[in-house]
């Protein structure tokens, strides 16, 4: 029985060794490094669990985790509230540029034609006033709506984490909810105040 070697390029994964009808596959240093890296990606996304997964998509691609969770009705809410609020951080942008432009004009030369078009019919005395105001109001318009998009983004993530969690929360027939009065000390007055002590449990039968 002969024995034939083959030996692949530094590149290549693993090493085939043939002998007869029989062969088997040899992994290299360089082979085993990189499934061991292969390995451990997919162990800790799977250590993930279902809630960790599904922020990881939402943060990836907004609404892909309410997705994978199955509430595919919240996705045009994730994408019509980004829509409007890309809109208003756009049009505030265009405006602020328009008067900084003309404010920078005015203060150039007050006889700019440009500013005097921006000013809306206001008194020339109060031009430039109104143009700084409107500035302003602009780009401070403008950088809201950004932080509005941020929490936004943030809170898409945190939804779908939070219904991933609830969807493996025990909801069957056999959990109770039980309320009952209590009595809880109070350090301020050390006395005791009636309240209610609210307890989850599990109904055995």
């Amino acid at each position: 029985m002969g024995l034939s070697f083959q030996f692949l390029s530094l590149e290549a994964h693993g090493q085939e060794i043939t002998a007869g009808p029989d062969s088997v596959l040899v992994l290299t240093p360089e082979a085993d490094t990189v499934a061991q890296e292969k390995q451990f990606f997919l162990s800790g996304f799977k250590n993930l669990g279902r809630p960790g997964r599904a922020a990881l998509f939402s943060a990836a691609i907004p609404g892909l985790g309410q997705v994978y969770n199955g509430a595919w009705w919240k996705v045009p809410i994730i994408y019509a509230t980004g829509g409007v609020l890309g809109y208003f951080i756009i049009d505030n942008n265009n405006k602020y540029q328009d008067f900084r432009v003309a404010l920078n004009a005015r203060n150039r030369d007050s006889s700019d034609v440009y500013v005097n078009s921006l000013i809306y019919g206001i008194q020339r005395s109060n031009g430039t006033q109104n143009l700084r105001y409107s500035r302003d109001f602009y780009r401070r318009n403008r950088d809201l709506t950004i932080i509005l998009s941020v929490v936004a983004y943030t809170m898409q993530i945190a939804e779908a984490y939070v219904h991933a969690h609830l969807r493996e929360f025990d909801v069957s027939e056999n959990l109770t909810l039980r309320v009952q009065p209590d009595l809880f000390r109070t350090p301020a007055s050390n006395g005791m105040t009636p309240g209610l002590t609210l307890t989850l449990y599990t109904r055995t039968k």
